[in-house]
């Protein structure tokens, strides 16, 4: 794979995955009904979810040389993932995650290592990985390399950013990112003082902060954008969900493949919302993401609302 379509930046890791019934209080002690393993971050596991989807796609970012780095490695070559540019740490640990869902709702919690693999670096973003590109999707672990980044242009690839908290150069993340999606949870930011505002307002003062297209992701409510100076909500879809360890990162993955194709604003968000909540029908972030067709059958069954103001 030497030119690939969609660029993903970010992180990778192992996540060790137990099923619980109901989450316990502390010093409790629960059963675990069912456990796995399964390559987890952000940016790996949105890599995947694109090479599900049809499109060709290569990762940039760091693993380990320990077993658990082999793993991540593992299964990005099963998805057929160009990880050609994963560098590989000598001594390194990759991070790993413990994370417990609950049987009944899918919800889920994460205990997490914070990675100790050295960052990426401005060196490390070269022109010629942005060249072949038509879209990069950058995960929150690289919102500090926004000053590497293409210059806007007419030739230069469409930059998708994954929010999801305050970090370093997010201010300028949001001046050069063409589509900004964070979480609801995001607004809870105390950086954005957005305390005491409906929903709606607080998506607007997002939006006037920010240079590109902003679109935020609100769980089983769907997926909110702005178009023609009104705000439009597109609805998830009736799943059996098993797990939403990675509704998120398939959203983002989604979208950039929606992207690369240029569908519209609406049609990509409806995309979007279609493969994320698919992906929640198995446990772990990967094995429920959808094939092509499948995603566009339930996207053309999807809605698009106006929201109330």
């Amino acid at each position: 794979m030497t030119a690939p379509d969609i660029l993903v930046i970010g992180r990778g890791c192992l996540d060790h995955i137990g099923v619980v019934a109901r989450y316990p209080h502390e010093n409790a002690k629960v059963p675990v009904l069912s456990s796995c393993d399964e390559g987890g971050g952000q940016g790996a596991t949105a890599a995947c979810c694109i090479r599900r989807l049809g499109e060709t796609v290569r990762l940039v970012g760091r693993l380990g040389d320990d077993p658990a780095g082999q793993f991540c490695r593992q299964r990005l070559e099963d998805f057929g993932v160009d990880h050609g540019r994963v560098q590989t740490i000598a001594g390194g640990q990759t991070p790993e995650a413990h994370i417990f869902v609950t049987q009944a709702t899918g919800q889920r919690t994460i205990f997490y290592q914070p990675s100790t693999l050295p960052r990426l670096t401005g060196a490390d973003l070269t022109p010629d990985l942005f060249r072949p590109a038509g879209v990069v999707l950058l995960d929150p672990e690289t919102t500090y390399l926004a000053s590497h980044l293409p210059t806007p242009g007419p030739r230069a690839p469409v930059i998708i950013y994954d929010a999801e908290r305050w970090r370093q150069g997010l201010e300028e993340m949001m001046r050069r990112a063409d589509y900004f999606i964070p979480s609801s949870a995001f607004f809870e930011d105390p950086h954005l003082n957005f305390n005491g505002l409906s929903f709606n307002e607080q998506f607007e003062r997002l939006a006037a902060r920010i240079d590109g297209t902003l679109i935020v992701t609100r769980g089983r409510r769907g997926a909110y954008f702005r178009q023609d100076r009104r705000l439009y909500r597109v609805p998830a879809p009736e799943v059996h969900v098993r797990d939403t360890i990675g509704a998120g990162d398939n959203f983002h993955a989604a979208f950039a493949v929606a992207r690369l194709r240029r569908y519209d604003l609406a049609r990509a968000v409806k995309f979007a919302v279609a493969v994320a909540s698919l992906s929640c029908r198995a446990y772990g972030g990967r094995e429920g993401v959808p094939t092509n067709a499948e995603a566009l059958e339930r996207a053309a069954g999807l809605e698009v609302r106006p929201v109330a103001t």
